[in-house]
């Protein structure tokens, strides 16, 4: 698994959409189509606001699940790959 640094992610996020694949803490593997694009957000939420929110844990990045409409988290440690949509 590669290391991913979280300030590139984020970044990249916010321009669009990435496909995100991570090994779960059960040991299986996800792939997610995410996003932090403010118009592709939850219109109660700022992305900056959600963000800092959730920002305790450096290791883990919470993003805009586009396939299930929701907010899911990953470990930076446990990504695998990212292609970016």
């Amino acid at each position: 698994m590669m290391e991913y640094v979280r300030a590139e992610l984020v970044s990249q996020l916010k321009k669009g959409k990435g496909r995100i694949t991570f090994m779960k803490m059960d040991g299986t593997e996800r792939v997610m189509e995410c996003t932090l694009q403010q118009d592709l957000l939850p219109d109660q939420m700022d992305v900056e606001e959600y963000i800092s929110e959730r920002r305790a844990n450096d290791e883990v990045l919470a993003v805009w699940d586009l396939e299930k409409d929701a907010w899911r988290s990953f470990r930076l440690d446990r990504v695998v790959t990212v292609e970016w949509l």
